[in-house]
């Protein structure tokens, strides 16, 4: 007998203009119930009306079939699956087509591109005559026949789009990739993309594309221009070098009213924005567009001016809430910070109090932090969010000891607490990777539930000023590759390697390859070529094989600075003289300011006035050149001169043994009432089996892929780190079910579909997050007997 939810799904086959909008569990031919749209919907709820596999019988789950990849890397693909095909990606980047039933190959397109950035999902568009395959492929949107994986050359340039055309000139040297699959709206495919979290850096535009012809039809600056609201939150002219506040997450669709839901990123530079003041709209945005014209009905910004990397990093999830005996349709938007935003759907507004906090101000020179942060007051957060000493390992003695010893070197105050330049290094908990992931959350339409699985992982940032370099090469890696690998190229292994003594132990053409075409969460830099390429490569060759550290290097300044003097004399001279005298007690003189006031204060006053002093809207490369002027009054003020500053590199927090130098949990699954915004439970979710063995269970560790929940109230989740294991858990009181161990790890969001009435549930398999563990990548799928 097919299952139940063949015949509901049957509601969920609708028609708009002519078109078919895939929701999960739908139905197809034969009767089968599909999953066929990224996450399972159009509207982000990772939720299945399927019958078949209950609580009561998912522990008779067994393998049904495997396909194995025969590629190293990381397999991160939620797949679609319709008619009976699984589509999906190799860790390279080929599209295949499997028999979802046997896991047998069909077909697979390779395009001759080594792709080697993670991509989470494929678009498959219908108006039910003619079918077309939307596929990622580093910085092309192919179109193929899903029957056959070959392009559909009437599409864009013989079947595909170079998304890198239409950002900024020169086009070639734009780095951008579809890490996230396109939204399907009527005859459009919609897109954002993944920018470098450095200079030079495309913006984010949101692009929609004619689905026959890939013609450009609408597009969302989300760096506005002259003209286009937010063009005033940042400094003049800054769409015309500023980059990102991009949509890498992915978006979700309300079908019925045609509103596009687009979770935005932070500007460039991710943790200086001395050359972006002011608080970035459309960065850190949730934005409700229309989907048909991309015209702007609303924004919801979770971080002004963010210089922490507070990516909202997730599609939202759509539901309806109940209150005060009214329905009401919501939004839900998980946060790295471990916030939920729940907004109403039409407005914006929040339905849980938001209230703006004030942080302290930055101390870097030439920074402005934003003085308040929007902060949701309820739920709670499903994340810790402040180390304290009480909270380090006690893994062992010596491992507590040594996370104390470090620990009283740190500044840790909390969220968004400005990072110290040449100083301390600031705690962040979570961490950059969340809190939330990509994987995104899971939502039971029928109760009103939201599951969110949640990193609880300490990580460390500071800046340091940017100095002078040596070497054509040094400036590049100082611009492109400092922020990961840290200014000494000692990086923070696994995560971001050390590149001492690189060009040792890699040839240099695959180092070349990796520098323009990217790998892992690495973006490529395709601006870096010809003698540039070259410089970069010389440098890393010829750089000293102990790591310099140059946390305390001062920027100096020019001797002179007659852009900074322009304009002194157009905002300043009026009242201060021409000659910085002033005339005191009305107006100060500030010929030796630089040496009463540091940078951060001169700037609140240009920007806030004082008495008399109206505020001045100076901003990045004018607010720049005024401090140098201003600095310079003599020669013992030219090194106060505001400098650029760079990210130290990223780093975990980690014990001598490298493990998490906080107490567990690590990671965690969290399932939260979204009309009353009450916890219902929380659990620690993974483990690594070497410290099972001694005994330390259940310890909670990091985890990427979300989960998917059913009708019958299973939830499935791999996700986790270390352990390979997939699991299923009771969604209503978080009790474990089931639970197996896959080949490799399940850093992926699993899909479930029925094929003649059986229910199958897979997930995508690979080693790339943990060395340690078995290397390969495939997909494996399960049924019951």
């Amino acid at each position: 007998m097919p299952a139940r939810s063949a015949t509901r799904s049957a509601l969920a086959f609708l028609f708009v203009s002519g078109l078919v909008v895939h929701s999960s569990a739908q139905k197809s031919a034969g009767g089968n119930a599909d999953w066929a749209a990224y996450n399972g919907g159009l509207n982000g709820d990772h939720y299945a009306r399927l019958t078949q596999i209950t609580r009561a019988n998912v522990q008779k789950l067994r393998q049904a079939w495997v396909y194995d990849t025969g590629e190293p890397g990381g397999i991160q693909t939620n797949p679609l699956v319709v008619n009976g095909v699984l589509y999906g990606y190799t860790p390279t980047q080929k599209v295949i087509a499997l028999d979802a039933a046997t896991g047998k190959l069909k077909w697979k397109f390779d395009s001759g591109i080594k792709g080697n950035q993670p991509v989470r999902g494929l678009s498959l568009w219908s108006d039910g005559k003619e079918r077309r395959l939307f596929a990622g492929v580093m910085n092309f949107l192919y179109c193929l026949d899903p029957g056959t994986g070959q392009p559909i050359t009437s599409f864009g340039e013989n079947g595909r789009i170079d998304l890198r055309k239409g950002l900024r000139e020169p086009w070639q040297d734009q780095s951008i990739a579809l890490t996230s699959p396109g939204v399907l709206y009527k005859d459009l495919i919609i897109v954002g993309g993944r920018d470098p979290e450095t200079h030079p850096a495309p913006p984010g535009d949101i692009r929609a594309f004619d689905v026959h012809t890939g013609a450009v039809r609408w597009v969302f600056h989300t760096i506005p221009r002259p003209g286009e609201t937010g063009y005033k939150t940042w400094p003049r002219d800054a769409y015309k070098t500023a980059g990102a506040a991009n949509n890498w997450a992915g978006m979700t669709l309300d079908e019925k009213k045609g509103i596009l839901f687009v979770p935005t990123g932070s500007a460039v530079m991710d943790f200086y924005g001395g050359d972006r003041l002011g608080d970035d709209l459309y960065a850190n945005c949730l934005l409700a567009l229309d989907a048909a014209t991309g015209k702007l009905l609303w924004h919801f910004q979770g971080v002004h001016h963010d210089i922490w990397d507070r990516d909202f990093p997730t599609p939202p999830a759509l539901f309806t809430m109940k209150k005060d005996g009214k329905a009401i349709e919501a939004v839900a938007q998980p946060t790295k910070q471990g916030w939920l935003y729940v907004l109403d759907r039409a407005t914006g507004k929040p339905l849980f109090p938001v209230s703006e906090k004030a942080y302290p101000a930055s101390t870097v020179p030439g920074e402005v932090a934003a003085k308040t942060q929007p902060l949701p007051e309820w739920p709670k957060p499903y994340a810790r969010q402040q180390l304290t000493e009480d909270m380090l390992t006690t893994r062992t003695p010596e491992a507590h000891a040594w996370a104390v010893q470090q620990f009283r070197e740190m500044q840790s105050a909390g969220q968004f607490v400005p990072f110290l330049a040449g100083g301390k290094e600031t705690v962040v908990l979570p961490g950059f990777d969340g809190g939330a992931e990509w994987g995104g959350p899971a939502v039971d339409p029928v109760h009103n539930v939201i599951y969110i699985n949640a990193n609880e992982m300490a990580w460390l940032g500071g800046l340091q000023a940017a100095g002078k370099t040596n070497s054509a090469g040094e400036k590049i890696y100082a611009d492109q590759c400092a922020v990961c690998h840290g200014v000494n190229r000692a990086g923070s292994p696994p995560d971001f390697p050390s590149l001492v003594d690189v060009t040792k132990r890699l040839p240099e053409e695959k180092i070349a390859a990796t520098v323009q075409g990217g790998k892992g969460r690495m973006p490529g830099f395709p601006d870096v070529a010809g003698q540039r390429l070259k410089d970069l490569l010389d440098y890393l060759r010829t750089a000293p094989a102990q790591a310099e550290d140059k946390k305390e290097m001062q920027a100096g300044a020019h001797a002179d600075d007659p852009e900074g003097a322009k304009v002194y004399a157009r905002r300043c001279a009026m009242c201060h003289g021409e000659n910085r005298q002033g005339n005191p007690p009305t107006f100060p003189p500030l010929a030796d300011v630089g040496a009463r006031l540091n940078a951060q204060q001169v700037t609140d006053l240009v920007h806030h006035g004082k008495g008399r002093m109206p505020a001045q809207p100076v901003q990045g490369s004018e607010l720049a050149a005024l401090l140098r002027y201003l600095n310079m009054s003599d020669a013992a003020d030219a090194g106060s001169a505001v400098p650029e500053y760079t990210f130290a590199g990223y780093k975990k927090f980690l014990d001598s043994e490298g493990y998490p130098a906080i107490a567990p949990p690590w990671g965690t699954l969290s399932a939260i009432d979204l009309n009353t915004g009450n916890y219902l439970w929380k659990i620690n979710l993974g483990e690594f089996p070497e410290l099972v063995a001694k005994g330390m269970k259940d310890t909670g560790s990091e985890n990427y892929g979300g989960p998917i929940v059913t009708e019958t109230g299973v939830l499935f989740i791999g996700a986790t780190n270390h352990d390979r294991k997939f699991r299923a858990f009771d969604s209503s009181n978080g009790k474990l079910l089931w639970e197996t161990v896959l080949p490799y790890l399940g850093n992926a969001t699993p899909a479930t579909y029925t094929i003649d009435g059986k229910q199958y549930v897979v997930i995508g398999a690979s080693g790339a997050r943990d060395s340690k563990t078995p290397q390969g990548s495939a997909y494996v799928a399960f049924s019951l007997p």
